[in-house]
């Protein structure tokens, strides 16, 4: 039995796959689910066990992740904001950087973390904030601003959020990462209302002066990419635990595309789906893009776990100053690859899958929110294009 297997076992997750669709239609926050995961361990995934967790790697809770992803898609997305931060910590920390050290303790103790960087018109994401963060005179400081898809809205422990400093100078202009408590400066909307993953509750937050204590400041880092290990360990675990969520999907979709296609006859040609050759296919052609999908992911990230470990030998590889770019890439061909082959299943299915009552209807709103996060299809093509031509204007 794999890692993945053992900490989500089958008959939890058919419980999970049964909610998934009561939160769905209601519109409600997986809470028995994440109460479930909790006890199992989860919030500990990627603690080392010497600082009281279950010691995955990266590469351990990309696998869990799809795995999860195929019962309960919403549950999987909001749980991916706790492992991104602390898969971030885990990074941090295997490098040598103290920055991340508060976050694993505290996942140590089950707290819950999520992830309010998101903000609107802000496509530099992790590089940039139209947040305003000012200094107190204890070392912490005060952030004011709104946050966007804020999952695990309702039930967050600690919230990490960044905010560009506003007394640095234009000439070195910084950013702050911090945590916050829930406290009456942290606003959260009821707002999330969405085509699908409607049970993550990714909602709106609006941040009023609201207190970073000097202890939970993580990193200062220039605006712009750099390399803190804090930042390299937030973009690489969000966009490898995104891709995997995704792939996940579409590994369920075809699961039941497969089932489907096994049972469902033809009335006049006299078949099962499963022996006419459209069909056929329909379904390979989703299998060969969500092989792909799954061996991008796991060489990237395997690389990522590596970077953090310092191992080295056959098949390990440091992307140097393409590691950003890997990380993009492998999110945004994976997501395309699982909405394509979610569609490819629809399509070889019949229209009884165009009611609400069926899972690939959920599965096919699900996918699609791919589509939203970063890297979305236009930055990434716009960090290839300077990666290859340089700036705009450049070769003039």
């Amino acid at each position: 039995m794999s890692f993945a297997e053992d900490l989500l076992p089958d008959d939890l997750l058919e419980t999970f796959r049964e909610r998934a669709a009561v939160h769905d239609r209601e519109n409600t926050f997986p809470e028995l689910d994440l109460a479930d995961l909790r006890e199992r361990g989860y919030l500990r995934l990627l603690v080392p066990t010497v600082l009281g967790g279950l010691g995955a790697s990266l590469l351990d809770a990309s696998r869990v992740q799809r795995r999860l992803a195929q019962a309960a898609p919403a549950t999987a997305l909001a749980l991916n904001m706790h492992l991104v931060v602390t898969g971030a910590a885990l990074h941090a920390h295997l490098v040598g950087a103290d920055a991340g050290e508060r976050v694993l303790a505290g996942a140590a103790e089950d707290l819950l973390f999520a992830f309010g960087i998101s903000e609107a018109g802000n496509d530099a994401m992790l590089f940039d904030a139209s947040t305003r963060a000012d200094a107190r005179e204890d070392g912490g400081y005060t952030v004011t601003g709104t946050k966007i898809f804020t999952s695990l809205a309702p039930v967050w422990d600690r919230l990490v959020v960044h905010g560009r400093l506003a007394d640095a100078t234009e000439v070195d202009p910084r950013l702050v990462f911090g945590l916050l408590e829930r406290t009456d400066a942290v606003e959260v909307l009821d707002d999330w209302d969405t085509h699908g993953m409607r049970g993550t509750q990714s909602r709106t937050t609006r941040l009023h002066a609201a207190p970073i204590a000097a202890q939970d400041v993580l990193t200062l880092t220039p605006v712009g990419p750099n390399p803190d290990p804090l930042v390299r360990g937030i973009f690489g675990a969000f966009e490898l635990l995104i891709a995997s969520v995704y792939t996940g999907i579409a590994e369920r979709a075809l699961a039941v595309g497969v089932q489907v296609a096994t049972t469902r006859r033809s009335v006049t040609r006299g078949i099962v789906h499963a022996d006419d050759p459209d069909i056929r296919r329909r379904l390979a052609a989703a299998a060969i893009g969500i092989d792909g999908a799954i061996l991008q992911i796991e060489k990237v990230t395997a690389d990522l776990d590596a970077l953090g470990t310092g191992s080295t030998g056959p098949g390990i590889t440091d992307h140097g100053a393409r590691w950003f770019l890997h990380f993009s890439g492998v999110k945004s061909r994976a997501t395309e690859a699982a909405i394509a082959a979610v569609d490819q299943v629809l399509r070889a299915s019949g229209g009884s899958h165009f009611f609400r009552r069926s899972e690939l209807e959920r599965l096919s709103r699900d996918v699609r929110a791919g589509l939203y996060h970063p890297s979305d299809e236009e930055s990434v093509h716009a960090s290839y294009g300077k990666a290859l031509l340089g700036e705009v204007g450049s070769a003039g």
